[in-house]
């Protein structure tokens, strides 16, 4: 035993000289070449830094500017509200809906560190370490630098905001120098919080909230641990990894690599790490996302675009709108019902009875595809007369199969319900209600030589009836023979004047709408009589804030104009009131107004006015009337412009329409029952049925007429007098009692 520990003291001491002198030897040798060693320190380390300051220099110009980086600003989504406060629609290029940090679940926090970046809390920006170990796995896996990256999240935020995705060095290097800017210029939690808000999660989501509604259909902080890991692996791949697409992909990395990191970075325990294996992916129930109103979003999409660009549009602008939700809905589900319904099935019987001619089937195969492929549309537009406010939108019968909106974009021969203009233009012309004009057949020589023979449309002549009726019963020969009195230019000045935009032709065939508008302007130009005169521009916006809060526009109501007297509107406004309740018999009226039917069939109660209109052959079917409070149009046709059938006018198919909305419409906003005002001005005279003259106390026939100021009869009834008794109609001339629709 004290051989060996002798032999081992030995060994050990043998040991330490030879140490010791072999240190002595290093020192000896090392001593004089210290100074140049420290100085082979300092080139290489100056010439790091040469090197680092022509890379800057090199690289600078691709880098953000200080400013930028102080204000990094995601594009957000805009938001689209009607005016009792429905979201509407949502625009965005990228859809993204920011968050705060406090409303991040931890775990969503916890997978991205675990698996993009475990040193994001200790590093500058870029992690040395992490660079070290990826070139020396990358070299002795592949032989090359080239490989697997070791970008932080600090990394691939700046990659997101300010660079591209381009595979180069230049590229590389900018991202690794925006990192350092960015950790000098952001906290940590301000800079995890940005990164959720910027990434793409895949399927239009931009952002963790937008993807937790998108995928599960709930706000980011009810996310479970397993949907956070399932939305952070989606990060690697948006598309490859898709849970809707790629299902086992998309479970096999949320359990394999971004729980399996979580656990071994000490996230979550081995417990729920084994729970979360266990629990399945469910994904929320995809709404098609073509908002509510679509047809009235799209001419606000359309508005904000062309008055304040993209820039607006699509980065978070606010826009409260005039729309009422709840009109647009009954006024989308009165259409809807009404053009895929019973008049669908109407107008089928009447192609079966009386298809339409051969010409028009020349490029069809079949007339049962034809019957089968044309889609019977309507439309229809609501506005508050006083403000121009655009109420209710419908543009056609469904926004996904057809965006072309029928409301404010088709151009349509409006046929009768251009007649008012007409008559406002004869009205202001001092012409009065009792003015007559014969029914009868007129032949008139036009300029090309030939004779034109304006027909009615009951095909019939019913003989001498003043303006009032030839309004309300919509006689085409009446209305041709008002026109040639205050002429062609002047009714389309008029026309014009009180709200149609669009070109109208001077020809005496306007008093059958030949000349095409839009169901928007007709509705505008009829509220300037509802409105006393004053035409009112519509508009769809109350109010535009930028995402900042700032104010765009705001507006109470449309532009204001006087365009007609208020005794012209208030006088044209009690003739179109006959339209709706003048019946045959009464104040010596030879038939019924044409939207007889409001009151009769319908049982619409409320004092209103308005006009039907029909096309040629049955092409285009209209009514636009209104009450003191809303103004409201209806346009039902196919949009190939052929016929829709025999008898199919606007008072067969879309006062139907008009009276349901305005029924339900006054009901839901409980609207008070008013009466249209007259102007004190207007003077109400009692006149003579027969003559329409001041009736005197002899004359059986006897009723109230409206006239505008200057132009009210004077002359006592000449027919019945003291002297000359009332005697019963003249023997052979029937009493007419007809009604007719148009």
């Amino acid at each position: 035993m004290k051989t060996i520990h002798t032999w081992i003291s030995s060994f050990w001491k043998a040991g330490s000289n030879f140490a010791t002198s072999k240190m002595k030897a290093i020192h000896r040798w090392a001593r004089p070449h210290i100074p140049r060693f420290a100085l082979y320190c300092a080139i290489c380390a100056a010439l790091y830094l040469v090197m680092a300051g022509v890379i800057i220099y090199t690289h600078k110009d691709g880098l953000p500017s200080f400013e930028k980086l102080e204000d990094v600003d995601p594009a957000q989504t805009t938001h689209i509200f009607s005016q009792d406060g429905v979201e509407l629609k949502k625009f965005w290029v990228q859809r993204r809906d920011p968050i705060a940090f406090d409303q991040l679940p931890q775990t969503a926090v916890d997978a991205l560190i675990a698996t993009e970046d475990r040193r994001f809390w200790l590093h500058w920006g870029v992690s040395i370490p992490d660079i070290i170990r990826v070139v020396f796995r990358n070299v002795y896996v592949s032989g090359t630098l080239k490989g697997h990256g070791a970008s932080t999240v600090t990394q691939q935020l700046a990659r997101n905001i300010f660079l591209t995705l381009d595979p180069t060095w230049k590229r590389k290097i900018q991202e690794q120098m925006t990192a350092v800017l960015l950790e000098r210029t952001y906290t940590k939690r301000e800079l995890v919080t940005m990164y959720f808000n910027q990434v793409y999660f895949g399927n239009s989501a931009y952002g963790i909230q937008t993807a937790a509604r998108r995928f599960f259909g709930k706000n980011t902080e009810n996310l479970t641990l397993e949907e956070s890991a399932l939305l952070v692996g989606l990060l690697k791949g948006p598309t490859t990894y898709s849970p809707i697409y790629r299902l086992q992909r998309a479970r096999d990395r949320r359990d394999n690599v971004v729980l399996y990191n979580m656990r071994q970075a000490g996230a979550i325990t081995e417990a729920e790490y084994r729970a979360a294996l266990q629990r399945p992916i469910v994904l929320a129930q995809r709404a098609e996302e073509i908002g509510q109103a679509p047809y009235f979003t799209e001419y606000i999409r359309k508005y904000l675009e062309r008055t304040y660009g993209l820039e607006v549009l699509y980065d978070g602008a606010t826009v409260q709108t005039t729309l009422d939700s709840r009109l647009q809905r009954v006024a989308e589900e009165v259409v809807s019902r009404n053009v895929t319904g019973q008049l669908k099935d109407r107008v089928v019987a009447n192609w079966k009875r009386n298809p339409p001619d051969s010409t028009f089937f020349a490029q069809i195969e079949t007339r049962q595809d034809t019957l089968a492929n044309l889609v019977l549309q309507g439309a229809l537009v609501a506005l508050d007369p006083h403000t121009g406010h655009i109420l209710a939108m419908v543009g056609g019968r469904d926004f996904e199969e057809s965006k072309f909106n029928r409301a404010t974009q088709a151009l349509r021969q409006p046929g009768s319900s251009f007649k008012p203009f007409i008559y406002t233009a004869a009205i202001d012309k001092g012409y009065m209600p009792t003015w007559k004009l014969p029914d009868t057949a007129v032949s008139i020589k036009m300029f090309d030589g030939t004779y034109w023979q304006p027909e009615n449309y009951d095909h019939k002549f019913l003989g001498w009836m003043t303006m009032r009726e030839g309004l309300a019963g919509s006689r085409n020969v009446v209305t041709t023979k008002v026109l040639q009195k205050v002429g062609p230019q002047t009714a389309v000045q008029y026309a014009q004047k009180m709200g149609i935009d669009s070109r109208i032709f001077p020809v005496l065939s306007l008093g059958m709408g030949t000349s095409e508008v839009k169901l928007l302007e007709l509705v505008s130009a009829y509220g300037t009589l509802c409105n006393k005169g004053i035409r009112v521009t519509p508009i769809s916006v109350l109010k535009i804030e930028d995402k900042n809060g700032n104010v765009l526009e705001e507006n109470f109501q449309g532009r204001e104009q006087a365009v007609l007297s208020e005794e012209t509107a208030a006088v044209s406004v009690d003739m179109m009131r006959s339209v709706l309740d003048m019946h045959a018999g009464t104040n010596g009226a030879m038939l019924n107004g044409t939207g007889r039917s409001t009151r009769t069939a319908y049982g619409f109660r409320r004092p209103a006015a308005g006009k039907t209109g029909t096309t040629q052959n049955y092409a285009d079917a209209w009514f636009i009337g209104f009450t003191p409070q809303i103004a409201c149009g209806v346009w039902v046709g196919f949009d190939s412009k052929v016929s829709m059938g025999s008898r199919m006018s606007g008072a067969a198919v879309a006062l139907p329409i008009w009276v349901e909305f305005m029924k339900r419409a006054h009901a839901i906003l409980k609207l008070p029952v008013e009466n249209f005002a007259l102007p004190p001005s207007i003077p109400n005279v009692e006149i003579c049925g027969d003559t329409y003259q001041v009736a005197s106390i002899y004359c059986s026939k006897r009723y109230t007429e409206v006239f505008k100021p200057g132009t009210e009869p004077q002359r006592p009834c000449p027919m019945h007098t003291a002297n000359t008794p009332n005697s019963p109609d003249q023997p052979g001339k029937p009493k007419t009692e007809r009604e007719y629709q148009f």
